[in-house]
C-alpha cells in the first residue's frame, strides 16, 4: 500500500514502459509529421519528452498518497494538486530542454520551436498530471477497499466461528447432572451398573474433547458417539426406550457439522422417553437425496402431555449451526403428527 504499484513487480514496471514507448513513438509520428523540425529532432524530442514525463509520473504516486481524498478536505487537496501540477509541468519542459538544447546539442532551431510549442506542452504536462493521480487514487481506493472486504471477512468469520463454539458446545447440562445423580443412587444400589456408566461416560466426554477442534466429522463418527450416549441413557431409563438404524452405506463418509445429531438425541429424551411411561422407538434414517445427505430421527411421544417449557432450545441450536456453516435457513424440518415427532435434516454434499 506504501510503495508504488507500478514499482512492485517487474511485469508491472514492463507494461508501464510498453505504454511508454507507444507513446513516445506516437509523439515521434506527430512531430515529424506535422512539424518541419526534421527526423533527428522529432526522435529526440519525442523519446526525451515522453520518457521524462513517465519517470516524472512514477513520483506523482506520493503526493496521491499523502494527500488522502478521504481525511483532506477539498480546498486542500486542490491546492495542493494544483501547486503539484504546476511544479511538475515546469519540472518536466525545463529538463526536457535541457536535455535537448545543452545535452544533445539541438541549439539552433530548436529554441524556437519549443517556444512555439510551450502552451500544448503546459497542457499536456497538467492533463497528465491529472491523469496520474486519479490513476494513482484509483488504485489506493481499490486496495483500500480490498483490505477492508478481508478484514471484514476476516472479522466475519472469526465471529461465526465463535457463534459455531458456543452453539456446538451447548450440550444439555441436565445430561451430565443426571448422570451424575444416578451413578450416585447406583454405587450403592448396583456397583456393576454404576462402574459402566461411568465407563461410558468418560468415553462420551472423551470423544467430546477429541472432536472438539473439528467442524465436520464422518457420519459413521457421529454415530458411534450417539450410540455411547444412548447406552448411557438406556443404563438409567433401561428398557423405557427402543434404537432403530436405517443407515445407507453410502451415507457412512460423508461430513456432517460435528455434533449435529447430539442435540436431536437429548431431545427425543427429554421430551419423549423421560416424559412418558409407554416405551419410545427412536429410529433414525439416513440416505441421499439429490445433493443432500438426508437425515431423519423420529419418535412416538405422549401427545396428552403438555410440552415442558424450554422444549425446542436443541432444535433451535441446530437450525442456527446449519445456516452459520451452510448460510441457508430451510435445511431443519420438523413435524408432528399422529403421536409421532419427526425432525429432518438436509446436509449438503457437495460442501463436503
Amino acid at each position: 500500500m506504501y510503495s508504488n504499484p507500478i514499482l512492485k513487480s517487474l511485469k508491472n514496471l514492463n507494461y508501464y514502459l510498453l505504454f511508454w514507448a507507444i507513446l513516445a513513438f506516437v509523439f515521434i509520428l506527430l512531430l515529424y509529421f506535422g512539424t518541419e523540425i526534421g527526423l533527428a529532432a522529432s526522435v529526440a524530442d519525442g523519446l526525451v519528452f515522453t520518457f521524462l514525463l513517465g519517470g516524472l509520473g512514477l513520483t506523482l504516486w506520493y503526493p496521491a498518497r499523502y494527500i488522502p481524498i478521504e481525511k483532506s478536505s477539498p480546498a486542500k487537496i486542490l491546492v495542493s494538486h494544483s501547486i503539484g501540477a504546476v511544479i511538475t509541468t515546469i519540472l518536466w519542459i525545463v529538463f526536457g530542454y535541457v536535455l535537448m538544447v545543452n545535452i544533445i546539442g539541438f541549439e539552433e532551431k530548436y529554441p524556437a520551436f519549443l517556444y512555439s510549442t510551450l502552451v500544448w506542452r503546459i497542457l499536456i504536462g497538467l492533463l497528465f498530471y491529472s491523469l496520474f493521480t486519479s490513476f494513482y487514487y484509483m488504485i489506493i481506493y481499490y486496495t483500500g477497499f480490498q483490505e477492508r472486504i478481508i478484514k471484514e471477512t476476516e472479522l466475519k468469520n472469526l465471529v461465526t466461528e465463535a457463534e459455531l463454539r458456543s452453539l456446538k458446545f451447548q450440550i444439555n447440562p441436565h445430561f451430565i447432572f443426571n448422570s451424575l445423580n444416578s451413578m450416585s443412587a447406583l454405587t450403592e444400589i448396583d456397583p456393576l451398573k454404576a462402574k459402566k456408566m461411568i465407563i461410558k461416560l468418560a468415553e462420551f466426554l472423551r470423544f467430546i474433547l477429541k472432536t472438539n477442534e473439528l467442524n465436520k466429522n464422518s457420519l459413521n463418527e457421529e454415530l458411534k458417539n450417539i450410540r455411547l450416549y444412548l447406552e448411557i441413557e438406556r443404563i438409567r431409563f433401561e428398557e423405557k426406550f427402543e434404537y432403530i438404524e436405517e443407515i445407507h452405506d453410502s451415507c457412512n463418509n460423508i461430513e456432517i457439522p460435528s455434533m449435529i445429531l447430539q442435540p436431536l438425541f437429548e431431545n427425543a429424551i427429554k421430551h419423549a422417553v423421560y416424559e412418558t411411561l409407554d416405551k419410545v422407538i427412536l429410529k433414525l434414517t439416513c440416505g441421499l437425496q439429490d445433493d443432500f445427505l438426508k437425515i431423519i430421527l423420529e419418535n412416538n411421544y405422549d401427545n396428552t402431555t403438555p410440552a415442558q417449557r424450554g422444549a425446542g432450545v436443541g432444535l433451535k441450536n441446530i437450525r442456527e449451526r446449519l445456516k452459520l456453516i451452510y448460510n441457508r435457513d430451510n435445511l431443519l424440518e420438523v413435524k408432528k403428527e399422529r403421536g409421532i415427532f419427526k425432525v429432518t435434516l438436509y446436509i449438503p454434499t457437495e460442501e463436503n
